[in-house]
């Protein structure tokens, strides 16, 4: 029995404690992918290092990485096109090849410099083509009204924005109605509202219950569009969970304000501050300990106004745990294998 006590004694409100029967334990969904103690290699160089993964049928997965992290080969691994030196991979309870040769798994890879589509022939062809290759291909229309290329169908696959080529490549990966989705950087080409656009589309493919693992550069949309954020580096995962918790597993918290005595030298100086950054009277500091870096502040006699405190941003989140900058979109970066610069 547990007395609760307010004001006076006739006001005692008695709370009885009675046992309750523990909750049903809740069936976790079954899983999709699996990685246990896998490990591939590149001559000398380990692309995986005894990685352990396991991704359950239905989540959004965002896989994050610096440049030569392994997400790509993690990818490779899971088409089949990789088989590990050391280690067990599973697809829907599987070897990934069967998965892949049942239909079951749909992939939008990088295209290289070209769109990666049957050249001159119509959008609508080149589905109508695909779909042909799978015993139980999704309907036509389904597919045009998911990938949102209704539109596109008339027109020449060689006359497609980069955006749009997207689009026509997502509908291809999904014409064998998948279970499991495999998209590498798929909004490489696109403009923000064309990416936008497209990270909704990939929303509402995975709320209806498929599995969508992608490897992105775009953190902050990352963040948005993901039930999970796995970050590898090394070969190995470094984190993972919601974006939430990895922003806030970083101890780092950023300061902004104006002042008219915006000094580079004194604010860098500053208890706990990392790096700061000034734009005429705005500064951004990057602070280990904000509580320190204002009372500094206040104690230099620093005079500021419109002070704002948030906390670590996904991008902070991903320096933090690789000690990397941001990995750089594959159109900037040097071509090349996964073996040599991924």
């Amino acid at each position: 029995m547990a007395v609760c006590a307010s004001g006076s004694p006739s006001q005692l409100s008695i709370l009885l404690e009675v046992p309750s029967r523990p909750a049903p334990p809740v069936n976790p969904s079954p899983v999709a992918l699996s990685f246990r103690d896998v490990t591939h290699r590149y001559g000398q160089r380990t692309a995986l290092d005894r990685l352990d993964l396991v991704v359950r049928q239905g989540e959004v997965v965002a896989l994050l990485g610096p440049n030569g992290a392994g997400k790509s080969t993690t990818i490779s691994v899971l088409l089949g096109l990789i088989r590990p030196q050391e280690g067990r991979v599973e697809v829907l309870g599987s070897d990934p090849r069967r998965a892949v040769a049942d239909g079951r798994v749909g992939a939008m890879l990088q295209s290289g410099s070209g769109v990666g589509l049957p050249p001159g022939v119509r959008v609508d062809q080149a589905l109508r083509l695909v779909r042909r290759l799978y015993r139980r291909p999704a309907a036509f229309d389904w597919i045009v009204e998911r990938a949102d290329i209704g539109g596109l169908l008339r027109r020449r696959t060689d006359k497609l924005s980069g955006g749009q080529a997207q689009r026509v490549r997502f509908a291809i990966s999904i014409a064998g109605d998948p279970e499991v989705v495999f998209l590498d950087e798929p909004t490489s080409a696109m403009d923000v509202e064309s990416r936008h656009g497209f990270w909704r589309m990939m929303r509402a493919f995975g709320d209806e219950g498929r599995t969508v693992l992608v490897a992105t550069h775009h953190l902050a949309e990352a963040d948005q569009i993901a039930d999970r954020v796995i970050v590898l580096n090394h070969g190995r995962v470094a984190a993972d969970g919601p974006g939430a918790t990895l922003k806030a597993a970083v101890a780092t918290r950023r300061l902004r304000f104006v002042t008219d005595q915006a000094d580079q030298q004194v604010l860098s100086e500053l208890e706990g501050v990392t790096e700061v950054a000034i734009c005429g009277t705005g500064v951004s500091i990057d602070s280990l300990d904000a509580d320190a870096t204002i009372r500094d502040l206040v104690g230099r006699g620093v005079r500021f106004r419109d002070l704002e405190i948030t906390g670590a941003g996904l991008e902070q989140a991903f320096v933090a745990l690789t000690g990397c900058g941001v990995a750089r979109p594959p159109a900037e970066a040097k071509a090349g294998a996964e073996g040599g610069t991924r």
